[in-house]
Parts: structure tokens; C-alpha cells; sequence
């Protein structure tokens, strides 16, 4: 995919830049595929806020993506590559040849009537999924499983990927996009190749209410408000580290506190 630019004729044009979507599918999708998506506007059950700076936006339906890729053994045939407003990637409808249709995450360079398959003894191709433990040293993949028979959790935003360094004893050492090294079951099934769309690091928002249109809200700074606001509320200058509006440290402060999988981490990320 190549990048757009636009002829500034107005303000929000002036450095616009988005990927060209002209070679996607221009239909709806397809319908036994998707489902009504219910707003929560930041709030929980409660109806408290959870998380800032969320609300409004496009209504979207939700593709029902296939993680687990579980037809073993049987070829599928890619039908379009389709748009999905809900993430940064596009998506793939593929046929198989039992007549089931699914949508998958579009890997980088596949095309409409490529052949894809999962199971443990097939080809090293892009779009191919297979165990950890059949997929040889040095491989790129995406769509990683953590725990067998899940579905993919690691490398599925857009451009995303990881590559295989090394395996051990049952495991997979894992090298992310962050450098971090991880060991990963060797049972756990993956996607070989990068994610599509690597382009959607390059785009440029240029206005406000295109972030409005993908449900982001204003941000205002803390030292803008008052001091029964924000920590930092009626500063002149800084003083301290900076922090939320609860008190806990921001920009830098370390917030992993996750000690059950600290053992899978062979290298942290930098």
C-alpha cells in the first residue's frame, strides 16, 4: 500500500497524508461475519469513567476476525482483502474448500486468490499457520498464541511482526518488535509474515475532528488546570515528576507489575 497526499485546498487538508485503500474491497462486508458493537464511552458497569479521552465517533460493526485459525488441513482461498475500521490492519475474507468462510488478519503481500492452509506439516509461505515448533529459525511471524488452542494475542497491529531467534527445551524464543525476547510454547500456533499495512506508522492525522471521528477526546494538559483539578494544576514551573490525576507517576515511571509471566521474558525490552 503507498501513501496519499492531498492538494491543500483547505485547513484540514494542509498534511493530510493517509494509505491509499483504492486496491480494497468496496462493499459491505460480509454479513454472516459481523455484529452490532456497543459503545462504552470509557465508563464500566458502574457508568464511571475507566478511561480518559474516549467517546463519540463513527458507528462501526465488528468483523469477526478468526485468531485461532483451527481448520487444519484444509486450503483456503482468499477472496478480498477488506478494510476494518476496528483496527489498524486490514483484514482477509477466505473461502475453504468445504465452503465456510472466515476473515483473518491480512498478512503483508497477500493477494486475492492466494492459497492459505494451517496444520503442523505445511509450507514455510506468508499467511500459512503453523505450530512454533514447526516454523525453522529466523522465520518472521505474527498472530502469536501464548497459551495452545487461545488464538493469537502477540504481533497483530499493523506492520507489526516477530521473528523466531532461537528454541529450547519445549519453548520458542521469541524476539519482538520491542527487542524484547520471549519464551513462547512450542506448541502454540503462529502466522508466518509481517501484518499488512506498514504504512499506518507514516500517516498524518492534520486535524481534530478526524480524531473526533475515531472516538479520541481533547487532551488538556495538567498544569492548564486548576489545582483542585490535577496534581499539577496552578504551577508555574515543574518541580516534581510528573503525574496523573491521581497522584501516580507518568512519562517514564514503570507500571508492568505483572509477575506471573516475568519468567517467559529471556531479554527485556529496551
Amino acid at each position: 500500500m503507498a501513501l496519499k497526499n492531498f492538494r491543500p485546498d483547505t485547513p484540514g487538508k494542509r498534511g493530510l497524508i493517509q494509505v491509499d485503500k483504492s486496491s480494497l474491497w468496496k462493499g459491505r462486508p460480509e454479513k454472516s461475519l459481523t455484529e452490532g458493537l456497543k459503545r462504552t464511552g470509557g465508563r464500566n458497569n458502574y457508568g464511571r469513567m475507566t478511561a480518559r479521552r474516549k467517546g463519540g465517533g463513527h458507528k462501526r460493526l465488528y468483523r469477526l476476525v478468526d485468531f485461532k485459525r483451527n481448520k487444519f488441513d484444509i486450503e483456503a482461498t482468499v477472496k478480498r482483502i477488506e478494510y476494518d475500521p476496528n483496527r489498524t490492519a486490514f483484514i482477509a475474507l477466505l473461502e475453504y474448500a468445504d465452503n465456510t468462510i472466515s476473515y483473518i488478519l491480512a498478512p503483508h503481500g497477500l493477494k486475492e486468490n492466494d492459497k492459505v492452509i494451517s496444520g503442523e506439516n505445511v509450507d514455510i509461505k506468508t499467511g500459512n499457520c503453523l505450530p512454533l515448533k514447526s516454523i525453522p529459525v529466523g522465520t518472521i511471524i505474527h498472530n502469536i498464541e501464548l497459551k495452545p488452542g487461545k488464538g493469537g494475542q502477540f504481533a497483530r497491529s499493523a506492520g507489526s511482526s516477530a521473528q523466531i531467534v532461537g528454541k529450547d527445551s519445549g519453548y520458542t524464543l521469541i524476539k519482538l518488535r520491542s527487542g524484547e525476547v520471549r519464551r513462547v510454547l512450542s506448541e502454540c500456533y503462529a502466522t508466518v509474515g509481517a501484518v499488512s499495512n506498514p504504512d499506518q506508522q507514516n500517516i498524518t492525522i492534520s486535524k481534530a475532528g478526524r480524531n473526533r471521528w475515531l472516538r479520541v477526546r481533547p487532551v488538556v494538559r495538567g498544569i492548564a488546570k486548576n489545582p483542585v483539578d490535577h496534581p499539577h494544576g496552578g504551577r508555574t514551573c515543574g518541580g516534581r515528576h510528573p503525574v496523573s490525576p491521581w497522584g501516580q507517576p507518568t512519562k517514564g515511571m514503570k507500571t508492568r507489575y505483572n509477575k506471573a509471566t516475568d519468567k517467559y521474558i529471556v531479554k527485556r525490552r529496551k
